[in-house]
């Protein structure tokens, strides 16, 4: 299944601008403070709290009306009363109703101070209830509810002290309590859920994109091991099959400027030949054997679990080569004494063939790798392999080899990483490796768990 990078959402405009600029910010795309939808229900918002402005305007003024025609009956005049302790109240009441209207466009910036201007507004002014309500709602949406619901239910007493400088006859007093708290109430609770769907939203998109970010560093986590593993097995493979070309060619060199010189005599022609077969016969080997490394490692599960050859099978369609096993020792050891290495083998572990395939390849590649260390840094010098396990005990595997006195640095070029790739492969078998020089001799000691 294949996975787009890109936004799955195609109608980015019908969002919140929180959901919004968070989806923009996870795909690197321009932020913006207001989608379209932020647009409409500001506007409508707006238009609200105007249509309740000048509903209340006019109750006001009805009421102002009836009130002074019954004083100035009389003299047969509607005028309003200049001393009456309500006209300060008439005039201020519809401008600070305006401009809390005005400062919706400001709600979701300035919620607490808007929702504070408001409770003290709803102690005077009946025009600023619409933008009230719309503000105790933006409140309950843009802050938690130990904040939204104490500041938006203080609207109740502003209502208590509202009615107490207005009293209304016209309208039960406790009844109009009940319904505005019950008002406010209801706004608040669905504040608060459109706050929690939106905080959900929310976290499921920082979830999903935690879970992204860890998937690409568990990819990079793989592709580095994988790097690492080839670089492994190319090294042991490949550094035993070079370092005996090397040895070969070297040896075939030396015998050629003896014969220039007059020192020895010139090679024959099957000298040669047997010479050059033997160098194209490694040679041959060494392509094979890394053709067989690449296979396993691109077979699914690795090299771990790379699928065995059925006998009669070419190795070349979708198999895995067999995977070297103790068995296999005696072979790696005659083939670096044809290359002129001395060598001392001595196998005392019984039932170690019945050990898992896993075990048996890291001690091969052990026992490789050491030779080819000794090959490049001490050529001359023999070389003892020492090999004993029970299953009690486990796996005890010691190579050493004496360093010459003047030894200088190896002809045959390496990485310098063998060691190091040996002790992460033996590290994986729950086993240990130490070197050392002393006495004259480099000592190469492993030590493993038998794992049937």
């Amino acid at each position: 299944m294949q996975v787009s990078d890109g936004p799955l959402i195609d109608a980015r405009w019908a969002l919140p601008g929180q959901i919004a600029r968070a989806d923009s910010a996870a795909y690197g795309q321009p932020r913006f403070r207001r989608t379209p939808r932020d647009w409409a229900v500001d506007i409508a918002f707006f238009l609200f709290a105007a249509l309740l402005w000048l509903a209340s305007l006019h109750i006001n003024a009805a009421s102002t009306f009836e009130v002074t025609s019954q004083v100035d009956n009389g003299i047969g005049m509607a005028a309003p009363a200049i001393h009456s302790s309500s006209i300060l109240l008439d005039v201020v009441d519809p401008v600070v109703g305006a401009l809390l209207c005005l400062a919706l466009w400001w709600r979701r910036r300035l919620p607490v101070t808007l929702a504070v201007l408001a409770v003290l507004a709803g102690t005077f002014s009946i025009t600023s209830s619409g933008a009230a309500l719309v503000i105790v709602f933006t409140l309950a949406v843009h802050r938690p509810w130990p904040i939204s619901v104490p500041l938006g239910l203080l609207n109740v007493p502003a209502s208590l002290v509202y009615g107490r400088l207005r009293p209304d006859d016209s309208t039960s007093f406790l009844g109009s309590l009940i319904f505005g708290t019950l008002m406010l109430l209801a706004i608040l609770a669905w504040g608060i859920a459109v706050r929690a769907r939106r905080q959900l939203v929310l976290s499921l998109r920082a979830s999903a994109d935690q879970e992204r970010r860890e998937h690409g560093l568990l990819l990079q986590d793989a592709r580095r091991a994988e790097r690492e593993l080839i670089a492994r097995e190319m090294h042991d493979v490949l550094a035993h099959r070079i370092s005996l070309l090397s040895v070969h060619a070297g040896a075939l060199e030396y015998r050629t400027r003896q014969g220039e010189a007059g020192t020895a005599s010139a090679l024959t022609a099957s000298e040669v030949h047997l010479a050059v077969a033997v160098i194209r016969e490694n040679a041959h080997q060494a392509l094979e054997e890394l053709r067989e490394v690449l296979t396993v490692l691109r077979s699914e599960g690795g090299v771990e679990d790379a699928p065995l050859a059925q006998p009669g099978s070419s190795p070349h369609v979708g198999t895995a080569a067999p995977q070297p096993t103790i068995g296999d020792l005696a072979t790696l050891v005659a083939e670096a004494r044809a290359a002129g290495q001395q060598i001392h083998l001595e196998i005392d572990a019984p039932g170690l063939e019945g050990t898992r395939p896993q075990l048996q390849r890291t001690v091969y590649r052990v026992v490789q790798e050491g030779l080819t260390n000794a090959r490049k840094h001490a050529p001359s010098a023999l070389v003892n392999v020492t090999l004993r396990g029970e299953v009690a005990a486990g796996i005890d595997l010691v190579i050493t080899n004496v360093v010459p006195i003047d030894a200088v640095e190896s002809d045959i070029p390496g990485a310098g990483a063998g060691l190091a790739g040996l002790a992460e492969r033996v590290a994986i078998e729950g086993g240990t490796l130490g070197h050392e020089i002393r006495g004259g001799a480099f000592r190469l000691r492993v030590r493993l768990p038998w794992r049937a």
